[in-house]
């Protein structure tokens, strides 16, 4: 089975599922989300998106193969490109962090370490660039799939809660960790990476 990891760019991201790339919940504040759908522009603003942190910042998303399929995604970046994330009460998110946003793998491909290998060759990127640590939002009563990755998973992938709340808790993950990580997390990132979006309900938080 041959797997690849691929940054993401414009050219790959029809490889997205097509609720993936149509959702602008990250991407755009809750106003500006809310009009996009309504204008019918949620893809436009994911591509302008993309294209903006590609050029301003670097390399915010990683595409999975296996055998020329896709089969998952995870999507970062600083905080300053994810205007959402202020809406959360336990926002900002740290100064020297930046903020996994969001990240899906289909489940058929679950259970087969590809979720640690995500996760992991995040984390060696951001280190490469200089980033000290992984942030994220999560959803502490998470029922269903959704944008919000459910809390219980960051915690068990390594996760700290750094900011506690009891719907939505800010986690941080420190990069020097995840070079040390051994296969009992991998099913709880494949837990993780499972959480399939559904599409976002726009309101306020």
């Amino acid at each position: 089975m041959g797997r690849r990891l691929v940054p993401l760019t414009l050219d790959n991201l029809t490889d997205l599922p097509q609720r993936c790339r149509a959702c602008v919940f990250w991407e755009l504040d809750p106003v500006s989300g809310e009009a996009a759908v309504r204008a019918g522009r949620p893809e436009v603003e994911k591509e302008a998106w993309i294209s903006a942190v590609l050029l301003e910042w670097g390399s915010c998303g990683r595409v999975v193969y296996v055998d020329e399929l896709p089969v998952g995604f995870v999507l970062y970046a600083p905080p300053a490109y994810v205007p959402r994330s202020l809406a959360f009460p336990t926002s900002p998110v740290g100064a020297d962090a930046v903020q996994l946003m969001t990240a899906w793998l289909m489940p058929g491909f679950q259970g087969q370490g590809l979720g640690r290998v995500m996760v992991q060759t995040v984390a060696k990127d951001l280190m490469r660039r200089g980033v000290k640590a992984i942030e994220a939002f999560g959803d502490a009563r998470w029922e269903g799939p959704a944008c919000v990755l459910p809390a219980d998973h960051l915690l068990a992938v390594g996760f700290k809660t750094v900011r506690p709340h009891p719907r939505y808790p800010r986690l941080r993950l420190e990069l020097r960790t995840t070079i040390s990580w051994k296969e009992d997390v991998e099913l709880a990132l494949d837990r993780l990476l499972g959480a399939v979006q559904k599409e976002p309900v726009l309101r306020p938080l």
